[in-house]
């Protein structure tokens, strides 16, 4: 993990919660359970978004559960995976708000090198059960993770699509960051208020009313 993200969590790593987590996570390995990403990407978002670079977060629930899928982005698969249903929906808005045409590749690697912090409420999944570590600890971590970045950053754009995304709006201070609800991008509800919801633009127009440099979404 990037040292300015360790400074902001190191109190995190020392409590109970997440000692049991990571003993969690070297018990099932111990039992040869396939987790995923692979160990060295699970905390890849933090790579490569230091904390002082973040400028506006997407929030996902879960990683893939599929092989070669995740690797610690929220959204984002490696380069020559198939693109998912969600993802392809995304760039969908993405071509249809601002123009850009719609990527070969679902690596989103190149957004998070631009502060874009593409954060996953639980870092890891056993393989082929989705919200599999959901309750082992993860989304207490993330939930620090949100609040440390409302309450010692400003101007921040957070982008809450679907239900479970929405439900942490209770951790954003509204009054510092902007905070930008749609429907899920999955196919089952794209059509009901993710397509047409301009996010990509509204964030960018809102970074420059406050004087900073919009997000290049080219990939």
């Amino acid at each position: 993990m990037e040292e300015s993200w360790k400074e902001q969590l190191k109190e995190e790593f020392e409590k109970p919660y997440f000692l049991q987590l990571v003993d969690h996570l070297k018990a099932e390995r111990a039992l040869n359970k396939q987790i995923y990403p692979a160990g060295n990407h699970i905390f890849k978002a933090f790579e490569k978004t230091p904390f002082y670079q973040v400028k506006l977060v997407i929030l996902g629930q879960d990683p893939y559960h599929g092989p070669g899928q995740a690797h610690g982005l929220s959204f984002s698969v490696q380069d020559g995976v198939p693109i998912p249903r969600s993802l392809k929906n995304i760039f969908k808005e993405l071509q249809t708000d601002i123009g850009i045409s719609i990527p070969l590749s679902g690596n989103l690697s190149s957004w998070a090198e631009k502060g874009v912090l593409l954060l996953n409420a639980s870092l890891t999944v056993r393989a082929n059960e989705p919200a599999s570590h959901s309750q082992i600890g993860w989304l207490q971590f993330t939930d620090a993770v949100i609040s440390h970045l409302s309450a010692n950053k400003k101007d921040l754009v957070f982008l809450l699509w679907g239900k479970f995304a929405q439900e942490k709006q209770l951790l954003i201070d509204g009054h510092k960051h902007c905070v930008l609800k749609a429907a899920h991008p999955s196919p089952f509800s794209a059509d009901k208020g993710f397509f047409g919801c301009k996010h990509f633009s509204k964030s960018n127009d809102f970074l420059m009313q406050k004087g900073y440099d919009p997000i290049d979404w080219k990939l």
